[in-house]
């Protein structure tokens, strides 16, 4: 099994090192249009964190910006105490969309980045398998991706990340588009996931229990150009339990504070 990249031994107090990043996109017309906001943020190794925020306020730039996506306005962004100024390999993304290639079965869906990198095909296919089965898609090696249905197909994505062998999983609302049902399956498997192969995780999302069922640490942002409002610590254990006392208390107190954006200004 191929080890995780290592890790900077020093950089134990954070993985992810955000630092006064804004980033602002000009228009053809000469204006401008900021949608991040002097945001500092650090997260630890194996920490599951959660950007909550509404709809249109950044989240999805404020992952791009991490992934090396988007050049910053201003700021900077370590991992692992190497600047990013590009994507890396020890930055997996999940999408919304999936992004699966439809010409690839399942198989070479996951075991495309080993094999970009050149891994021996014996060993490239027992990582995939290996990955295959942790997120229940034993016996679908074969199928292509329009033979999935839409949870199915977030399962190929978040193999295919983990495969892939990074340090960092940035996770961009990856069950916005499945209906409640599967959504909160998914929510149950990706626990499962990360407890037994563990990573550093943020993960987007506009739903408040959602985060709540998912995260160590929640950080609320506010309307856009996005900063950060609160951060919340979220010690309930798992599994959690979305009518637990302690879940409600939680959901109300966040719901109180981003139900209250416009006060800020």
């Amino acid at each position: 099994m191929e080890l995780p990249v290592s890790i900077d031994a020093a950089n134990n107090s954070s993985l992810i090192h955000c630092e006064h990043i804004s980033k602002i996109f000009n228009s053809k017309t000469g204006g401008s249009f900021p949608v991040i906001d002097d945001i500092s943020l650090e997260v630890r190794e194996n920490e599951f964190v959660v950007l909550l925020g509404p709809g249109q306020c950044g989240k999805t730039t404020l992952i791009n910006l991490i992934a090396g996506l988007e050049p910053l306005s201003s700021g900077s962004v370590t991992v692992n105490k190497q600047t990013v100024d590009k994507p890396g390999k020890e930055r997996g993304v999940v999408y919304q969309e999936t992004c699966l290639f439809p010409w690839l079965t399942v198989m070479g869906n996951v075991e495309f980045g080993p094999k970009a990198r050149g891994m021996p095909k014996t060993e490239r296919r027992k990582l995939a398998r290996y990955f295959i089965d942790l997120v229940g898609l034993q016996g679908f090696e074969n199928k292509y991706p329009n033979k999935l249905s839409g949870g199915m197909q977030q399962r190929v994505g978040i193999a295919r990340a983990y495969c892939n062998n990074p340090l960092v999983l940035l996770m961009d609302e990856p069950f916005g588009h499945l209906d409640a049902q599967t959504r909160y399956l998914m929510q149950q498997e990706l626990v499962k996931i990360w407890q037994d192969e563990k990573r550093t995780v943020i993960f987007v999302t506009n739903n408040i229990e959602e985060a709540i069922y998912l995260a160590d640490r929640i950080i609320l942002l506010s309307d856009c150009p996005a900063n950060i409002r609160e951060e919340y610590q979220v010690n309930l254990p798992r599994p959690r339990n979305y009518v637990a006392p302690e879940f409600l208390k939680l959901r109300q107190i966040i719901t109180k504070a981003a139900s209250s954006q416009g006060s800020r200004n």
